[in-house]
């Protein structure tokens, strides 16, 4: 976790700051995986950051809505996001800065 929480900094997917008033933070959490040779063997072990995607399929049901699916596994790598968008702080890692989430 602390080397994918590293590699997310180093990048500047995010800078911390004070939550708005009325803003509701997207919660997170970490996806581990383990990695193998061909032979069985650990590689390394992977730890992934997803924002948690609550509800919507439970409105999704309850409106009667049609819908599809598709994997966008590396969407917003190499993109820019204009909006702005709150993160709670990931299990695990605290800020020194009350109230701050990136």
């Amino acid at each position: 976790m602390a080397e994918e929480f590293r590699a997310l900094e180093l990048n500047g997917t995010w800078t911390l700051s004070t939550l708005p008033p009325g803003k509701k933070p997207v919660d997170c959490k970490w996806v581990y995986k383990i990695k193998r040779h061909a032979d069985g063997s650990v590689e390394r072990y992977k730890a992934c950051l997803v924002a948690k995607v609550r509800c919507f399929l439970a409105i999704v049901v309850m409106k009667k809505w049609e819908i599809h699916q598709m994997d966008i596994h590396n969407a917003f790598l190499h993109g820019d996001l204009h909006e702005e968008v709150y993160m709670s702080l990931p299990p695990g890692f605290s800020s020194n800065r009350l109230g701050q989430v990136p």
